[in-house]
């Protein structure tokens, strides 16, 4: 089998264009970037590794990179008991870019979570989401059955 790069980076790049766009981010495809990779990583950092690997397994490959970008396994998982420490952990992933790119608002970050969880639902099943909403905090576990699931 061949591997076509180009095929996931124009792949990737429609993503992210969609995704900085339903973000109302203009085309600033960077911050978009940014602010997904966090989500991300915050959310292999508090669900279980088997978990990670089953929802992986369903994104397509330009995702599956960001997800993985700098993934170190640790036998314990942080645990992210409000949407607050689930945010605050964000922010953490997005480092010193998390002052412009989240706005000192917890309603924006909530907000770009929401999106992101909307955006992969494209590629994840009903039946992963179902399986990973259980690590999830409970606000942001209400918001991904509330928004996503239906």
């Amino acid at each position: 089998m061949a591997l076509n790069f180009n095929k996931y980076a124009t792949e990737g790049n429609r993503f992210m264009n969609e995704y900085t766009k339903k973000m109302n981010l203009g085309d600033n495809t960077d911050k978009a970037g940014r602010i997904l990779s966090a989500i991300l990583h915050a959310l292999r950092d508090i669900i279980p590794t088997q978990e990670s690997l089953q929802f992986i397994a369903q994104l397509p490959m330009f995702l599956k990179a960001v997800y993985v970008q700098g993934w170190k396994l640790h036998s314990k998982k942080i645990k992210a008991k409000r949407m607050a420490d689930f945010i605050d952990l964000v922010r953490q992933h997005d480092g010193p870019a998390a002052i412009n790119d989240f706005e000192y608002s917890d309603e924006v970050a909530e907000r770009y979570i929401k999106t992101t969880f909307v955006f992969l639902r494209k590629y994840v099943s009903l039946g992963e989401l179902e399986d990973i909403r259980d690590a999830l905090p409970k606000e942001l576990k209400n918001m991904v059955y509330s928004n996503i699931m239906f």
